[in-house]
C-alpha cells in the first residue's frame, strides 16, 4: 500500500497528465490503479511518482509516465483488444495495458526482467498478461494477429514481422530513429488504403536489440 507521500505524489502526477491533455477515462483509471512504486528498484522508490524515467536491471529503464500515457492514449484501446508489447522491462506498461484490454502478450529478451515482471503482475492479480522470453524483433507469431502493438525500445525502422502481425485496422506505436540520438515516436495505423503514419513527437528510448540475452 502506498504511504501518504506516495498518495500525494500520485495525485500530482495524475493532475499533470490531465493538464497535458490525457482525457481517456480508461487510461487515467489504469494509471490510478497501478502502483508504480512496485515496479521500480528499492533505491528509486522515493522517485516512483516523479514524471521521469528511472533505471531498472539489465541496463534498461522504466519510461517516464507522461510518455507511457501518450503512447497508451494514442493506441486508442478497446476492452476487446489483444495487445503485443515488445520490451516488457519492469512490467509497468503491461500492467497499465492489462487494466484496459482483454489480453496483453509481452515479450522480453532478458530472463531476469521477464521473471521479475511476471512476479509483479501475478502479485497484482493481473492474469490477462502473458510474459514471454523471446526476440522482440520477431514479435510473437503464435499469438498473432494483434489489434495493437507497442514497441518500448528504439528501432531504426519497424521490423516487417511486426507489421505482418498487426490486424486490419490495427495500430502500432514505436520510437523510430538512431538509438544513440533522439527518436520520433511514430504511430502507424493499418487501413484498407495502406499504412497511415503520424508523428507523436520526440522521445529517447534504449535500443531494441535482437536475440535473447544469454547472461541476464
Amino acid at each position: 500500500m502506498a504511504d501518504g507521500n506516495d498518495a500525494v505524489e500520485r495525485a500530482e502526477l495524475l493532475l499533470s497528465l490531465r493538464k497535458r491533455g490525457m482525457r481517456d477515462h480508461m487510461v487515467m483509471s489504469a494509471f490510478e490503479r497501478v502502483p508504480r512504486e512496485r515496479f521500480v528498484e528499492p533505491a528509486f522508490r522515493p522517485f516512483a511518482w516523479n514524471d521521469q524515467a528511472l533505471p531498472i536491471d539489465c541496463g534498461q529503464t522504466i519510461s517516464q509516465p507522461a510518455v507511457i500515457a501518450l503512447i497508451t492514449d494514442a493506441l486508442e484501446l478497446r476492452a476487446a483488444h489483444t495487445v503485443l508489447e515488445v520490451g516488457t522491462g519492469s512490467g509497468y506498461h503491461a500492467a497499465i495495458l492489462a487494466h484496459i484490454v482483454k489480453k496483453v502478450v509481452t515479450v522480453e529478451r532478458f530472463h531476469t526482467l521477464a521473471s521479475t515482471a511476471q512476479a509483479r503482475l501475478h502479485q497484482l492479480g493481473l492474469s490477462n498478461v502473458e510474459v514471454l522470453v523471446a526476440d522482440g524483433t520477431f514479435g510473437c507469431p503464435p499469438r498473432a494477429p494483434f489489434d495493437r502493438i507497442v514497441v518500448n525500445a528504439a528501432v531504426r525502422e519497424v521490423p516487417a514481422a511486426l507489421f505482418e502481425q498487426l490486424a486490419p485496422d490495427g495500430v502500432l506505436i514505436a520510437p523510430v530513429g538512431p538509438p544513440e540520438e533522439t527518436q520520433r515516436l511514430m504511430r502507424y495505423a493499418k487501413t484498407s488504403d495502406g499504412v497511415v503514419q503520424r508523428d507523436l513527437g520526440p522521445v529517447r528510448f534504449v535500443p531494441l536489440l535482437p536475440g535473447v540475452a544469454t547472461v541476464l
